[in-house]
């Protein structure tokens, strides 16, 4: 072939109807219907996607409208996101140390959560700072105490204090269950202080869109955007209706979100809150300039877990990559031992260094959107826009967000879509890796903070209230399993354990042996396995040295025909105290001839692991 033909030879073009036909040949009799995936928010997701799926409305650049690529033209390159890591402190001396330490490290905002009486320290801590390096600060209801002295050191306007120190009284709300005021009697104070800080620093973001309370809750992406329209047009309309302009109520808000382990979806999420932002921005009447979302976002408190800890970097990681792929302005990446409230030295480091890793090494500044071109994120972008925008109508009809709060309508969504998160890490559809799946029984676990269950501050003296949404993460039920194992084992010096009794040889049963040693570490139940068993005697020597309450067989299935059920059925004779599963799931027929031989229950790829050790866990527990 010469030169020339080369230079002009193409790829012949597939049809999706050829690429069907040649993947079903691969599937062995299954349709490409069989790869689709259900997701927690209703959408469908399909094994491929193309171009004619597409909704023709994407952005072609960024900076455009819809915005779902960026608000900027040039969107990360050249504005990159700010690195506004949380610091954490034990007095203003230590936060000011702190300070100039993360931002001589890499650190390129200032954060961290106010604690009371922190303001009248702000010129010591804040000075040769606050103007030099934007602001990431949730200030919640100690707002108006931090910027008033915030305030005071400006002598006259500045321009050059930026970023946000924003609150948001629905989150607020939310979070705790009680105001001590009406909702609607905070947008009046509100109001005053975004104005009065706006004559002095008009560069300073001060209203907060915060839809974390929905994401800590097992709330899903559509449930999380919905609330974000819905929260954003009610301080709209309350600040229109305290004598605020609509284009300087758009201008100081910022959304705050929280990036969660689905990968794609919270890609998609973060280019779908600008597109629907927007949308919201023209309804009131302002103009496209003035509708586009600025948004800080953390990772996932939700998804971190108390055993094997350092699984947490990686799932940061991975929700950080998200974030930055989404587009946002401002990043906090939650270090990994995040779930005990006070992060160490090493871990506030490798948390700051994940975003200097996604900057300098994998070079996430240098593309403009990284996550343009793919027909995946674009329809998941319409598809999460689409439900968002029915919720939020549905909201709306309801008498917006104030209402839906206080009826409780919200909360038993939310509630609803973590009662399925559960049932699948119960049924370990969804896997938490070290958690209900690879537990290591050698894990030293943190030691999580535990959140106070007061409604509010203001306890009784609470004026508004509602049925809070409790902060939660997905991995508790399992870890308090963890808790039931070591609490018997520190009670009765024994290490809970089942008995695993080793059918024939070691190919035969070890693919079993290792499922159910698997399944039961996520209780914190060690396994005891016996060795090659070959006759009754056998199974009646390896029970008399262990004295174990609970003993599973394992075997092949060629084992389980010849010999199983008779091995079953002379063990509960002998030993009828003992609770004894089977690794595995005969075919239904066969299911009732096992459980008359003594089998109580069948340990499978199916079964529901939670209640399975749960239960295991109770009969130990009352075993003297």
């Amino acid at each position: 072939m010469m030169i020339n033909e080369m230079k002009n030879k193409r790829f012949s073009g597939v049809t999706m109807e050829e690429w069907q036909r040649k993947a079903e040949q691969s599937l062995k009799g299954k349709t490409v219907d069989s790869l689709a995936t259900n997701t927690y928010e209703s959408i469908v997701l399909k094994p491929l996607y193309s171009r004619e799926e597409g909704s023709g409305s994407e952005s072609q650049y960024p900076g455009q409208p819809d915005f779902r690529r960026g608000i900027n033209p040039l969107a990360i390159v050249a504005n990159g996101w700010h690195i506004a890591q949380k610091i954490t402190y034990t007095d203003e001396t230590d936060l000011r140390k702190k300070l100039e330490d993360s931002l001589k490290k890499g650190q390129s905002a200032v954060s961290f959560d106010i604690s009371e009486h922190l303001d009248k320290n702000l010129p010591f801590i804040l000075e040769g700072i606050y103007d030099r390096y934007p602001f990431s600060i949730d200030a919640k209801d100690r707002q108006s105490h931090f910027l008033n002295a915030l305030l005071h050191l400006s002598d006259s306007r500045n321009d050059s204090v930026t970023g946000f120190v924003g609150m948001d009284p629905v989150a607020v709300l939310l979070e705790r269950g009680g105001l001590p005021v009406k909702l609607e009697i905070v947008y009046k104070n509100w109001a005053e202080l975004i104005e009065k800080t706006d004559e002095k620093l008009p560069n300073l973001k001060t209203v907060l869109v915060d839809t974390i309370p929905v994401h800590n809750g097992g709330g899903n992406a559509v449930q999380e955007l919905a609330v974000a329209l819905a929260t954003g047009s009610y301080h709209i309309q309350q600040l229109l209706e305290n004598g605020m302009d609509l284009e300087k109520i758009l201008e100081k808000i910022v959304f705050k979100v929280a990036v969660g382990a689905n990968f794609f979806m919270e890609v998609a999420k973060l280019r779908a809150a600008r597109l629907l932002w927007l949308k919201v921005a023209e309804a009131f009447g302002a103009g496209p300039g003035s509708g586009k979302a600025v948004i800080a976002a953390e990772t996932s408190a939700f998804t971190k877990t108390v055993y094997d800890p350092h699984v947490n970097m990686l799932r940061s990681g991975n929700e950080a990559f998200a974030a930055v792929l989404g587009g946002v302005q401002y990043l906090h990446v939650s270090p990994y031992n995040d779930p005990e409230g006070s992060p160490n030295p090493l871990a506030e480091r490798i948390a700051r260094n994940t975003q200097l890793l996604l900057k300098e090494e994998a070079y996430l500044n240098k593309v403009a959107d990284p996550a343009g071109g793919s027909w995946y994120i674009e329809q998941l972008t319409d598809e999460l826009a689409k439900k968002a925008w029915e919720m939020f109508l549905e909201i709306d009809e309801k008498n917006g967000i104030a209402d839906v709060l206080r009826s409780g309508w919200l909360q038993e969504k939310v509630a609803e879509v973590n009662r399925q998160r559960n049932e699948d890490i119960f049924t370990r559809k969804q896997s938490i890796i070290g958690t209900n799946v690879y537990a290591n029984l050698q894990d030293v676990p943190l030691r999580p903070k535990h959140e106070d269950e007061l409604p509010s501050r203001e306890g009784n003296r609470a004026a508004d209230t509602i049925t809070p949404i409790k902060k939660s993460r997905l991995a508790v039920p399992y870890e308090e399993l963890r808790m039931r194992a070591g609490k018997i084992e520190a009670e009765k010096g024994i290490k809970p354990a089942v008995g695993l009794i080793c059918l024939g040889a070691l190919k035969e049963y070890k693919g079993r042996a290792d499922f159910a040693a698997g399944f039961a570490a996520a209780a914190g139940v060690d396994s005891n396995r016996s060795k090659p068993i070959d006759s009754i005697d056998d199974v009646f020597s390896f029970i008399e040295e262990t004295g174990l309450g609970h003993y599973c067989l394992c075997g092949s299935n060629e084992r389980y025909s010849s010999e199983g059920i008779e091995t079953a059925r002379l063990l509960k004779s002998r030993y009828p105290k003992i609770k004894l599963y089977l690794a595995g799931l005969p075919d239904g027929t066969e299911q009732d001839g096992w459980r008359r031989a003594g089998i109580d229950e069948f340990i499978h790829m199916r079964s529901n692991c939670y209640a399975t050790l749960s239960s295991m866990l109770e009969e130990m527990e009352a075993n003297d």
